[in-house]
């Protein structure tokens, strides 16, 4: 067996004792036979090795999953199914989405870690799995900077403080002395203990100096059915969930948490107007599981960054506050590294402990 896998034909060369003296241009005919051959093969072997040696090959030549760390409905899902969609009419194979939602997303980012580094597996990787929960949890069955190789930013975007119709404040200011009047009595939703939602809930009430109480959730869409039911008063949450039920009359909306006001509801006041320097903005990001050859997530890359960039990816998405945002693996990386810190100390200026 040669070095490309092939087995080379050896050219008879009659010689003297067979009667039959070689001449030499008969030999110089077999050894330009026997070397068109080489070539021929090396030549046919090219490809195979070039495509395995970039670790790329005929990928993906099956289907593919993204691990979705949320219930169905929400903003989180919704965008994992539409990346599910176009993902897979650009690789050309099917792209599923798996709801794992649980645990704080550690059911989902656990299953993404374990799952084989080939490429066939995605994770909707957010700050709650990656930044907030290894602050968060005393113990984790993953480690959000080893079991993961990034691929890209997905989107940033901002929660929305709602509160259910029935409470009597219409704005911030409102909401934070009915809070001051009833201390202890007001009750927010989250997504679990560290969620970006839990944190932005708490660091709202530390810089109002008000008492709310915290009941988690394991999803988005449970939290909203109880929030419009009003067996919660309010939340911050994502405009995909909230927005849609402030436009029905089921929630009302009483600012942002961006920076400046957003493009989906441009007169709709931030909270930082009423509590200057308070700001969150979330992200969520694709990766893979430690391992995965760089070439494919390199070409993963590619392909999101070309599905992020399309003009129907920004007019689906920015009514609900999106703003889609492709990087780098490596900026990826670099942005929750640099968030770790930053969040242990809001979570220590709250007294969150780590459970």
């Amino acid at each position: 067996m040669t070095a490309t896998g092939f087995r080379q034909k050896t050219l008879p060369v009659r010689t003297y004792a067979e009667g039959a003296p070689a001449t030499a241009s008969a030999l110089r005919r077999h050894l330009m036979l026997g070397t068109a051959l080489a070539v021929a093969l090396a030549c046919a072997a090219a490809p195979w090795q070039a495509s395995h040696a970039q670790g790329v090959g005929d990928y993906p030549n099956r289907m593919m999953r993204i691990i979705s760390p949320h219930t169905p409905g929400g903003l989180g899902d919704t965008f994992a199914r539409y990346l599910a969609l176009e993902l897979g009419k650009r690789l050309n194979q099917p792209v599923v989405v798996e709801n794992r939602a649980g645990a704080n997303q550690a059911i989902a980012a656990e299953a993404a870690a374990r799952a084989a580094p080939d490429g066939y597996t995605l994770f909707i990787g957010t700050q709650t799995a990656l930044v907030f929960n290894p602050i968060a949890k005393k113990k984790l069955p993953y480690d959000a900077v080893k079991d993961f190789a990034p691929v890209s930013m997905l989107f940033n975007t901002p929660f929305y403080l709602v509160v259910n119709s029935n409470v009597p404040a219409t704005t911030v200011p409102e909401l934070i002395s009915l809070a001051k009047a009833k201390p202890g009595k007001l009750t927010f939703a989250s997504l679990g203990q560290g969620s970006s939602q839990h944190l932005v809930a708490e660091m709202f009430k530390d810089m109002a100096k008000v008492d709310i109480l915290h009941i988690p959730y394991k999803g988005s869409a449970p939290a909203s059915t109880d929030l419009m039911a009003g067996q919660v008063d309010m939340m911050f949450e994502g405009g995909s969930s909230s927005l849609p039920n402030v436009a029905t009359g089921k929630l009302r909306a009483l600012a942002s948490t961006s920076l400046k006001r957003t493009e989906a509801m441009p007169n709709l006041p931030t909270v930082a107007e009423t509590l200057p320097g308070f700001e969150l903005t979330v992200w969520f990001g694709l990766v893979t599981p430690a391992g995965v050859p760089r070439p494919i997530i390199d070409k993963l890359n590619r392909e999101v960054t070309a599905i992020l960039k399309e003009k129907a990816t920004h007019d689906k998405f920015y009514a609900v506050g999106v703003e889609v945002s492709p990087s780098t693996p490596e900026e990826l990386s670099q942005r929750i590294q640099a968030e770790i810190p930053q969040w242990t100390k809001v979570m220590r200026d709250a007294n969150i402990q780590a459970e």
